[in-house]
């Protein structure tokens, strides 16, 4: 069994990640990051997820993202914004999914691990220049020409096995591949107990997965909806 480094956030998308890199076979050890964000009831909840789809291992680094600021979700100054946006919305976090594949490369060099999974969309998301084909693309270049691995003839493949999928599309597989929905928490601005706002980009899109999906919602919110 090979092993899989997998970036799990504790939200949708990176869950159904899991039961994907767990289903193809890997030996999956899972990687989240406190990086400043407004709170840590994702990584609660990422927590659960590994436990619950049998990841072989679960870390948390710690990296602070908030001492630059420059997003609602690591400065506390900037509202998430609550409703449709226009353009790349105030919840960017600038170059987080490179400092978080860079700190996943780096585990899976020590791991001999052949294959980094992250669960970046580019069809039902807020427009993220991280989330695109474009970037995964040139961040396995860059792995290319930066590991041991690649120069020794192996390099590390970068996953993004949602990207070109809708969200109820990441639902209905992780449905069939057993993913417990319950225990994630996607929203931007959750309460300590996990409750969704219901309102932000994050929920609007997963809340509208559910009914596409024809799948029961499972997520705890703040209000009825």
């Amino acid at each position: 069994m090979t092993a899989a480094v997998v970036l799990l956030s504790g939200g949708l998308d990176s869950a159904t990640t899991l039961a994907i890199a767990r289903h193809a076979g890997h030996a999956c050890h899972a990687l989240s990051v406190q990086y400043g964000q407004r709170h840590v009831a994702e990584l609660v909840a990422a927590q659960a997820v590994a436990r619950q789809l049998g990841a072989v291992e679960h870390r948390v680094v710690s990296i602070d993202l908030a001492q630059f600021g420059g997003s609602a979700l690591t400065d506390p100054a900037i509202p998430v914004p609550l409703g449709p946006t226009v353009g790349i919305p105030q919840t960017y976090v600038p170059a987080r999914n490179s400092v978080l594949l860079a700190l996943a490369l780096a585990w899976a060099e020590v791991l001999d691990a052949e294959a980094i999974y992250i669960g970046v969309n580019a069809v039902d998301y807020s427009g993220y220049p991280d989330c695109r084909p474009e970037f995964i693309a040139a961040f396995q270049r860059l792995a290319d020409v930066a590991t041991r691995r690649a120069i020794e003839g192996r390099p590390v493949r970068i996953e993004a096995p949602l990207i070109a999928l809708r969200k109820a599309e990441i639902i209905r597989t992780g449905v069939r591949l057993g993913v417990d929905y319950a225990l994630t928490v996607s929203c931007y601005q959750a309460d300590a107990q996990g409750r969704a706002c219901g309102r932000c980009d994050a929920c609007r899109f997963r809340r509208q997965g559910f009914i596409d999906a024809g799948v029961p919602d499972p997520t705890r919110y703040v209000q009825t909806y």
